[in-house]
């Protein structure tokens, strides 16, 4: 008897994964769907999707991507793109140009920051480093602006600053990450 009720059960589990098997994905998708919320999300030029449940929330970042054209290098500089305007590193080639930099210190820049943060203006360390920069402690940012824990520009013109006193320019800044590991 047991042999035969085994077999009818593999036979039905069988047929039933062969009849219907989109119907088990469906119910479990509008099961999730029902149980929590999706949010698209684009911060700072990084698009994300979060599902929230029960209070716990889950988020999936993506970079966008990165489009790279022909720069000067020089000083060890990496060769990088033309920044999306209004991103965080259009504004960071605003600024390095203001300051009378060339394209060979905004390439430096651009690996510095890309290293410490991704140019997410959200960054968090562990260690309290916060930002494009990764200032430590990120509140030191607030000498720059009282808008510093959220705004891109506030951020860079800080880390421009910080930059050029300790290193003189974002060259000397991506040299020492270069061998030190940190700047």
């Amino acid at each position: 008897m047991l042999p035969i009720f085994s077999f009818l059960s593999a036979a039905g589990l069988v047929l039933v994964l062969m009849i219907a098997p989109n119907q088990v994905q469906n119910s479990f998708a509008d099961t999730r769907a029902a149980e929590g919320k999706v949010q698209t999300l684009a911060i700072g030029g990084v698009a994300s999707a979060a599902v929230v449940r029960d209070n716990y929330q889950v988020t999936e970042k993506k970079k966008p991507p990165v489009v790279v054209v022909a720069a000067v290098r020089s000083a060890g500089a990496p060769a990088v793109g033309t920044p999306d305007p209004g991103s965080a590193q259009a504004i960071g080639h605003d600024m390095v140009i203001a300051r009378g930099w060339g394209e060979d210190q905004f390439a430096c820049l651009v690996a510095l920051f890309n290293r410490e943060s991704g140019w997410n203006v959200y960054a968090a360390n562990p260690s309290g480093a916060y930002g494009i920069p990764q200032a430590l402690p990120g509140s030191k940012m607030a000498t720059a602006g009282a808008d510093w824990a959220t705004n891109p520009a506030t951020q860079i013109s800080w880390g421009l600053g910080y930059i050029a006193a300790r290193y003189g320019t974002p060259c000397g800044a991506w040299g020492h990450s270069q061998s030190a590991g940190w700047y």
